[in-house]
């Protein structure tokens, strides 16, 4: 178990545990609130109407069951620092391999997409395009320097990031209180009230197809969910700290995502907004508070430099453990004196920067769109690979589950629920030609996945800086301990309450 304040390698370089409750619990909003809510949602909207509330309500319990997974699965040993090393342990080093690379790519991938909204929400202010992409590239390199500087700095970074997100997001849903009041009437003659959720087309405008084609940004939306287990390694008391911040997230969903985009709909029907902008800067402007619609920008500015920032610190601390298993250089494994990989900081800054070079060529949207759908497949995989080692945890180590103090609700049923949706959402996002080509890209990624996998398992190891652990899954034997009594036998079949 972990006692002390660091998780310590063989060469005396340690991950320190810097990040508090509070740092904690606001990563965790900040990570249920991305992108894809300040500015995909405009889409998603345009596209589902109404009825995307629903479509956000449904995938936030789904990731709600992945997040208890996960929980249950870091809390089983303190010295695993992510997921990566869960599944390294339950699956095998592949996974490790896997689920490591992919994650990184889908922080880098997940990156573009923030920063060529950041090169959006500048053009708020100025004219020329060309402008708004360096005042973007100016914000990545602000937020990598920031965070070669201490790993509570980027604690602090999301603390007041997450922060500026929580009070826009409820101020624009008490402000669409107040206009429901009042009757708002718009100067196009549109009046604010709970009929415009049923009015302009009915609750499913678009019908069934357009429900579905909701889905991919609404997914990308909720990217980031599981950062609060990536940040297990950096987190003081996480036994404390990690079940308090899961449990909180239905609630999260709740208010940030069904409550925000329900004001919007309320106030401005559904078929007028602009699904090129984000609503929530659409909303204030249309309501005539011109001040508040410029600081509504710099608030989704603010949103897309957190979902990059929280990127940068994911992808950095993913190279950093797979360099630890011999999955990647050397390099990406050393840390600075302040405890930072800057290596894997400085490589994912300069791929991310890259992603500006799709908006000379293509709309911000059309860039967007391609971008977190990639992100979005990538994600899924991720997922549903922390469920896949939470149903070989339940078959291999009955025992720890039954006595874990964090148990997954009805675990195995509910891994194979979402799975299957997962399944679905697949499914769906090859119903529509943007996403159907960002789809059929991915595969290669995973080939060639495969094919380097080929080439590294050789020199692949037990993560060296997991080190005297209260158990070692890898050590541990398969199945119930030898002559355990029946009830411990049988408590893989006992599902826990909620």
């Amino acid at each position: 178990m972990v006692t002390g304040n660091a998780s310590v390698d063989n060469d005396g370089e340690h991950l320190q545990r810097s990040l508090s409750n509070r740092h904690i619990q606001l990563i965790a909003i900040g990570g249920a609130i991305g992108t894809g809510l300040f500015m995909g949602s405009g889409k998603t909207i345009s596209v589902a109407g109404p009825s995307i509330v629903l479509v956000y309500s449904l995938i936030g319990v789904m990731l709600f069951f992945v997040m208890r997974a996960m929980g249950e699965l870091l809390l089983h040993n303190l010295q695993y620092k992510s997921f990566q090393d869960f599944a390294a342990d339950l699956l095998g080093p592949w996974a490790a391999f896997f689920s490591g690379w992919t994650y990184w790519l889908c922080w880098v991938v997940t990156g573009m997409a923030d920063i060529v909204a950041v090169s959006n929400y500048w053009r708020f202010w100025v004219p020329s395009k060309n402008w708004s992409l360096v005042l973007a590239v100016g914000t990545l390199v602000v937020l990598f320097l920031l965070n070669l500087l201490t790993v509570r700095l980027f604690g602090e970074l999301e603390f007041w990031f997450a922060l500026i997100k929580v009070i826009a997001i409820i101020v624009l849903i008490v402000l669409g209180a107040v206009l429901l009041v009042v009757r708002f009437t718009e100067p196009g003659g549109a009046r604010a009230g709970l009929t415009n959720l049923w009015t302009h087309g009915g609750f499913l405008p678009t019908g069934a197809n357009g429900f579905l084609a909701g889905f991919q940004i609404a997914v990308f939306a909720y990217v980031g969910i599981e950062l609060v287990g990536t940040a297990a390694a950096e987190t003081h008391d996480p036994v404390r700290n990690l079940p308090k911040a899961i449990n909180a997230v239905p609630v999260r969903v709740l208010v940030f995502y069904v409550a925000a985009l329900t004001a919007i709909m309320c106030v401005t029907p559904w078929n007028s907004l602009d699904p090129g902008q984000s609503p929530f800067v659409t909303m204030f402007g249309l309501v005539g508070f011109g001040a508040a619609a410029a600081v509504m920008n710099f608030v989704v500015i603010t949103a897309a430099a957190s979902g990059a920032n929280s990127g940068l610190y994911s992808t950095s601390r993913m190279l950093y453990g797979l360099a630890h298993k011999g999955m990647a250089s050397d390099g990406f494994g050393r840390l600075t004196r302040n405890g930072v990989p800057a290596w894997g900081l400085f490589v994912t800054v300069v791929l991310v920067g890259s992603s500006l070079l799709l908006t000379l060529s293509q709309s911000i949207m059309e860039a967007f769109t391609l971008v977190t759908t990639v992100s979005a497949v990538l994600f899924i995989f991720i997922w549903g690979l922390i469920l896949v080692s939470y149903l070989v945890y339940r078959h291999r180590f009955p025992q720890a589950h039954a006595a874990s103090v964090y148990r997954m609700p009805l675990g195995r049923f509910t891994s194979w629920l979402v799975l299957a949706f997962f399944a679905f959402t697949l499914y769906v996002l090859t119903r529509q030609h943007d996403t159907l080509a960002a789809l059929a890209v991915t595969p290669a990624w995973f080939i060639g996945l495969g094919i380097a996998w080929l080439f590294v398992r050789g020199r692949a190891r037990h993560d060296d800086t997991i080190v005297g652990g209260e158990r070692s899954l890898a050590l541990a034997p398969a199945g119930p301990e030898p002559g355990a009594p029946e009830e411990i036998r049988e408590a893989e079949d006992a599902e826990p309450p909620a």
